[in-house]
């Protein structure tokens, strides 16, 4: 594993990263990776002489990476410039490949705004109807609702893998089956899954699948969608052709080898225990905090069914803005949003049912590849010291 004190991840000397799920550092091999695709290898992949080359196969060979991490073939990717792009050219895309007048969609309550909005606009403009399914109190989506929920005219459904702010993992193999049953396709926002847990788009049966390169310690401003051979889609831009006519633009490929190294090192990383090594982690921070402020502190989200890094959690009588506030030793997110000095409640948080007072004093505890004991144990001494003299 990288020095977790290394300068070139940007973490000497702050306060202990535990907001993964928000961003990962820019791992250094990843930036070792692209940059001579910044200065010596600058050429158009389109161009037919010299140049051209190595960016050429650069990016074919980092369209090959992500693909064998999440199990499809190189030819069914698209690089996009975000995950969030990734999630509209595959909701729009099918939406409007469907020629349907009335198309419908469903979705669930708990997905990120990149999805809720995007259906939100399909339906203000190219006439959708859209189904927002609810969920229960861990945040997971009942295949038994879905499948009451889908009609003939059912184009597609979007379910991301795991949540960003619980973890909490969706049973994705059956909802994409019980959609399939009706004829409709399925997408997944794998962006906070991808490099975390295994992905396998053949497993899962899912037909298009979102990555998002700052979430695996690539640079932000890279994407890419998972596109099953034979699945239409209106392109997102238009254009030259590029991307296999999905996204026109010349292909960044610095970005693009960044978000290929970056798989390869999260294969490597699934594939030698990272998994279990961040659930040891996530878990001992969650048995310090507990033992030290006994029957305050409440788990939201599933207990098992989760990411292996993520921890959200509220302690009993004390709002997470001002547990992060009083513990700045510690870099993390609550679980409200603040509007002109307001905190609300976070709507993924409302949607699992916890009241306001509990959707308040939230906060995700998100570990990384530069997580170790010493975080971990500097982390909850901050917490538990804030809490005690909040309250």
């Amino acid at each position: 594993m990288v020095d977790p004190r290394n300068d070139a991840t940007g973490l000497s000397d702050g306060p202990v990263y535990l907001d993964y799920n928000a961003t990962t550092p820019v791992d250094p091999r990843v930036a070792e990776a692209m940059t001579p695709y910044l200065t010596t290898w600058f050429g158009n992949p389109s161009s037919a002489h010299r140049y051209a080359e190595r960016p050429r196969q650069a990016l074919a060979a980092a369209r090959v990476q992500v693909a064998e991490l999440i199990g499809a073939r190189p030819s069914e990717l698209v690089f996009t410039a975000s995950g969030s792009e990734a999630n509209l050219l595959a909701l729009r895309g099918a939406v409007l490949a469907a020629g349907r007048p009335r198309p419908h969609v469903v979705t669930q309550a708990t997905e990120h705004p990149a999805v809720l909005e995007t259906c939100r606009a399909l339906a203000r403009l190219h006439g959708a109807r859209v189904t927002t399914l609810p969920v229960n109190g861990d945040g997971l989506l009942d295949a038994g609702t879905l499948e009451a929920a889908l009609t003939d005219e059912t184009v597609l459904v979007s379910v991301m893998a795991a949540n960003n702010e619980t973890g909490a993992l969706q049973p994705i193999a059956d909802l994409a089956a019980r959609a399939h049953a009706r004829g409709a396709l399925f997408h997944c926002d794998a962006a906070q899954a991808a490099g975390k847990i295994p992905i396998d788009v053949r497993a899962l049966g899912v037909d298009l699948l979102t990555v998002a390169g700052h979430k695996m310690y690539a640079p932000k401003g890279i994407g890419a969608l998972y596109v099953r051979d034979g699945v239409p889609l209106e392109p997102v831009v238009y254009g030259g052709g590029q991307e296999h006519g999905l996204r026109a633009g010349t292909e960044n490929v610095a970005l693009a080898v960044a978000l290929g190294a970056a798989a390869g090192l999260a294969a490597h990383d699934l594939a030698t225990g990272a998994p279990a090594r961040l659930t040891r982690l996530r878990d001992d921070l969650h048995r310090r905090l507990a033992e030290a402020l006994p029957d305050r502190v409440h788990l939201n989200g599933p207990a098992r069914d989760r990411l292996p890094n993520t921890l959200n959690l509220g302690i009993d009588g004390v709002p997470g803005s001002d547990l992060l506030a009083a513990a700045p030793g510690v870099a993390a997110s609550t679980g409200s949003a603040c509007h002109s000095g307001a905190h609300t409640p976070s709507p993924v948080l409302s949607a699992m049912g916890l009241d306001t007072g509990r959707a308040l004093s939230a906060v995700r505890l998100s570990l990384g590849r530069w997580s170790t004991e010493t975080c971990v144990e500097t982390a909850a001494a901050a917490l538990i010291d804030a809490a005690r003299v909040i309250v």
